[in-house]
């Protein structure tokens, strides 16, 4: 399996997980709790974890940096999508989540789609790499089972 295929793969199922996440708070009348978006971090570990496992046990890589920046890039892309979403989402679906976002304890008042979308980016662009640095030290020493086909 490529590590192209393996990113957008794991990056989708991320990207899934919380679209599906919010949807469920939405449904549920949660979308005010700003505390539990928090949870967004365990779909993020599980797929970043994921990725690199999937590419230690299908391409037999044990490279640190290689399945690094395999973890780094599976979540960097699953941002990209998120932030994608997110513009539909208040485009579209419900302009005044920008409202719900400025009540909340964590954004403060008169905030934009365009400021909102680069705080996301970098917030996700350095969970990304925080994650997979902290995913890659308990990977760093493991080496992949060989398969004899």
């Amino acid at each position: 399996m490529t590590s192209t295929k393996i990113i957008v793969n794991n990056a989708l199922l991320i990207f899934g997980g919380i679209v599906a996440f919010f949807f469920l708070m939405k449904i549920l009348g949660l979308e005010n709790v700003s505390e539990l978006r928090f949870l967004n971090f365990a779909f993020v570990l599980w797929g970043i974890n994921r990725a690199i496992k999937t590419n230690m046990d299908r391409n037999q890589e044990s490279q640190y940096f290689t399945n690094f920046s395999i973890g780094a890039a599976t979540s960097i892309a699953a941002v990209a999508l998120t932030i994608i979403g997110l513009i539909i989402y208040v485009d579209f679906i419900n302009p005044g989540f920008m409202t719900v976002l400025e009540d909340s304890s964590f954004w403060g008042q008169n905030l934009s789609l365009g400021l909102v979308i680069f705080a996301f980016a970098i917030e996700g662009i350095a969970s990304s790499v925080i994650c997979s640095f902290i995913l890659m030290q308990y990977y760093k020493n493991y080496k992949p089972a060989i398969t004899i086909a």
